[in-house]
């Protein structure tokens, strides 16, 4: 049985057990309520989490360690010594799983029947033309070894998942059972089911944070990782991007990072002013009708996808800065450059900013403005030294947010700035961003342990860092001003 019928059976326990719980704790009194500590769903809540939350639990931890065991058994078959130099254990054990699951396919399909698995000789029969009928690719001629392997590796699993489904199945049967007997009309049912929505909340809270320590936790292992294999002083230091996968790379960040900051400043330069402002007629001068209309409007633009904005500036806004601008000028003769991704990157940030802008001015309390007209001030007077001085922390959060978005965007530089990494004040200049080359590393037909590619972990935890400062900042500046106003 697979994991998912496992899954949907357990639930089906357990859903069961929720009316069969709930008839139960009826009948003991007889129908009246009024002698049952808790409410009838109580009772049958604990029977559905005692059938439901155990049998989960080990399944999820069974699902989660059963490769580890599989491969730890299945590794022992392949000879280190026999690899070839260009192929590591990790992809040996990659090609085991692909060819298991192609046998498994292929039994489904009706190419193979187990005898004929069994009987599967590498050196006999062409064990790759069987899986390509089933639309498993293999890239070379799969070795002897690697076949037994695979075959071992898929009878251990086929174990382990019947193993699994009678484990889980007893299991929720057994709580299923259980939480029936403790039924009683003085049993504090309702106490357990809160407890269990209580543990579910902080069970979500921990997950939510464990994902935070896990990204940076990998991140902070394959940096040092790096590190060992590249001088820090360099990564930090040197002034050119440079990789070679041959040799001779030259893995300065400064270039990539000047590029972040470069078009990030551009694009908040064109989108705070705009979206401040229409932040602040939406809010104090229009009226519900073209409120209602405005507002839908400007939000589209953050429904567009990023590689509409990309085509828009390759297509549109670079030619056209590019001919009216930047040649003229004698400043360049490309279209990709540092204006037009920041320029199109702007026009994208503008509804992350208006509409936060909108709601936090809308949040100022209304006597707030009473008092500044009752003292004489006009509208304008009031949006400048009442309502933005008292909305400020608000807005630098959506500031925030829009320069978050704008450091993490990736497909608008790729089509709008192009990928020449080089430092230069020239905004009509090609330049790339962190997150671009963070792609361009980790993609194509390169070793992952090459100092080339591991460089991807420390380009991220730079840009980690560098928006964690920002984040520091703006809560300075939050903090400051709401002891001010508040």
């Amino acid at each position: 049985m697979s994991a998912g019928l496992v899954l949907l059976a357990v639930v089906a326990i357990a859903t069961v057990g929720f009316f069969v719980g709930r008839k139960r704790s009826l009948a003991m009194v007889g129908g009246d309520v009024r002698q049952l500590h808790s409410l009838p769903s109580y009772y049958g809540q604990t029977v559905f989490l005692a059938a439901a939350v155990p049998a989960l639990l080990v399944s999820f931890a069974w699902l989660l360690l059963q490769p580890l065991y599989v491969e730890s058994q299945v590794s022992g078959m392949i000879d280190p010594a026999k690899l070839a130099e260009t192929t590591s254990l990790d992809l040996v054990m990659a090609d085991v799983r692909r060819i298991s699951d192609g046998l498994d396919v292929a039994v489904v399909a009706g190419a193979l029947t187990e005898p004929q698995i069994d009987a599967l000789d590498a050196g006999a029969t062409n064990v790759r033309a069987v899986l390509a009928e089933v639309g498993v690719a293999v890239a070379s001629d799969i070795p002897q070894n690697v076949l037994a392997a695979a075959k071992e590796y898929r009878a251990i699993t086929a174990t382990l998942r019947v193993a699994m489904s009678v484990v889980v199945l007893a299991l929720s049967v057994a709580g299923f059972l259980f939480a029936l007997m403790r039924i009683r009309p003085e049993f504090r049912a309702r106490n357990v089911s809160e407890a269990a929505v209580k543990a579910l909340l902080i069970l979500s809270s921990t997950v939510a944070i464990l994902t935070t320590v896990g990204i940076i936790a990998s991140l902070l292992f394959e940096t040092a990782h790096f590190f060992r294999l590249y001088p820090a002083k360099d990564f930090f230091f040197n002034l050119t991007w440079n990789p070679q996968f041959t040799g001779g790379s030259d893995l300065g960040i400064a270039p990539l990072l000047w590029g972040t900051l470069y078009v990030s400043f551009v694009a908040l330069i064109f989108a705070v002013p705009i979206g401040l402002l229409v932040a602040v007629y939406l809010s104090e001068y229009a009226s519900k009708r073209v409120r209602s209309i405005v507002k839908p409007a400007v939000e589209i633009l953050a429904g567009i996808p990023t590689i509409v904005y990309g085509l828009f500036a390759l297509i549109t806004v670079g030619p056209l800065l590019r001919d009216y601008f930047a040649q003229p000028l004698g400043l360049g003769t490309s279209s990709s450059s540092v204006m037009t991704a920041g320029l199109v990157m702007g026009i994208m940030l503008i509804p992350f900013v208006s509409s936060l802008s909108d709601d936090v001015i809308n949040a100022v309390p209304q006597a707030m403005r009473d008092g500044s007209y009752g003292l004489g001030a006009t509208r304008s007077e009031t949006v400048k030294q009442v309502i933005l001085p008292a909305a400020l922390p608000g807005i630098v959060g959506a500031v925030l947010l829009a320069a978050s978005r704008a450091i993490g965007e990736t497909m608008i530089v790729v089509m709008g700035a192009g990928a020449a990494a080089k430092l230069s004040m020239n905004p009509f200049e090609a330049m790339t961003t962190i997150t671009v080359k963070i792609v361009s590393q980790l993609t194509g037909d390169t070793e992952f342990a090459s100092p080339e590619t591991l460089v991807a972990f420390a380009l991220g935890l730079s840009l980690f860092v560098v928006t964690l400062g920002l984040n520091v900042l703006a809560l300075y500046i939050v903090r400051k001003y709401r002891e001010q106003y508040e």
